[in-house]
Order: C-alpha cells, then sequence, then structure tokens
C-alpha cells in the first residue's frame, strides 16, 4: 500500500510518501512545497494545486495527515486550519482514504515517546526508512505521519480515521 503523509501548513506544507507491504516500510519520495506570500486565497490555490500534482504524481493508495493543534497564536491557528482543510478536499477528491494522527500520536508511534523534539524524529525516519533523506523537518514529519498510518492499518485500531 502506497501512503502519502501530509505534515499541514501554509507557508510550508511537508510531504512523504511511503510504500507499506505488511511490517516492511520503504522510502518513496519526500518534500515540502510552499505558497508564497500575499492573499490568502491565491495561497491556498496554489497548495491545492501542487497537492493535485502530487497526488496525480505518485497515485497514493491511502493518505494520512495530522491534526491541528490550538496554540496561543488564533490567526496562526486558524491560516493552518485552512491549509489543512485544503489537503483535506484535495485528498478527498482524489478518492483517498484518510487518517488523521494527533501529533503526540504520530510521535509515540515512530519514536516511542509523545513529546520528541524533531531531531528525534528525523533520527528515526532515517532508521526506520533506508535511504530516506528528508529535505527539511515538514518532511520528515510528514513521512512520520505516513508510517504511523501503515502502522495503524497493519491490524492495530486507529482512533481518527475516516473515508472519504
Amino acid at each position: 500500500m502506497r501512503v502519502l503523509g501530509i505534515d499541514p501548513g501554509l507557508r510550508i506544507l511537508g510531504w512523504g510518501v511511503i510504500e507499506a507491504e505488511g511490517n516492511r516500510l520503504s522510502h518513496v519520495a519526500n518534500g515540502q512545497i510552499g505558497s508564497g506570500a500575499g492573499d490568502l486565497a491565491p495561497r491556498l490555490l496554489s497548495l491545492h494545486g501542487q497537492l493535485v500534482e502530487l497526488i496525480a504524481a505518485y497515485a497514493p493508495a491511502a493518505a494520512a495527515i495530522e491534526q491541528t493543534f490550538v496554540n496561543r497564536d488564533g490567526a496562526g491557528t486558524l491560516k493552518l486550519g485552512q491549509a489543512r482543510g485544503v489537503a483535506l478536499l484535495a485528498l478527498a477528491q482524489a478518492g483517498l482514504s484518510i487518517g488523521e494522527y494527533a501529533p503526540n500520536a504520530v510521535k509515540k508511534t515512530v519514536v516511542g515517546v509523545g513529546h520528541a523534539d524533531k531531531r528525534q524524529i528525523d533520527h528515526m525516519v532515517r532508521m526506520q526508512l533506508p535511504g530516506a533523506d528528508p529535505v527539511g523537518p515538514d518532511a520528515a514529519d510528514a513521512l512520520a505521519i505516513a508510517m504511523c498510518h501503515a502502522f495503524h492499518c497493519a491490524g492495530r485500531p486507529m482512533a481518527h480515521r475516516i473515508k472519504a
């Protein structure tokens, strides 16, 4: 099963594609897409277009996305939620089943602790996906999200799974 992981963001959206065969995972590709600067609507449109192209290029069978966490910056959280909504739209338009995971659940699954930092996530992604060289922390997070989804789809319960 090919899984596309998405670490949503308006400025930088990380993505990672893995192949899962049972408990065996392999790296396919990863990257980061950006929306530039300026007005919100054109930036969201840019993210959507880039995601549609990405989905067409890698033809995933499933997708996973990180849930939004609320921080002190209400405006920033709202913009993140809008970028996440655009990502969910692109995934749903492609007819993909979508797993949604809290950041701590992803960290616990991939690293073993729910409060791992970015370096630990990058390290474990590289260890568990030989040959993976994430282009940045958002891409490493996206690969971890895809790994979390593959782990849960391999027979373990998945609390936040939806069908698009």
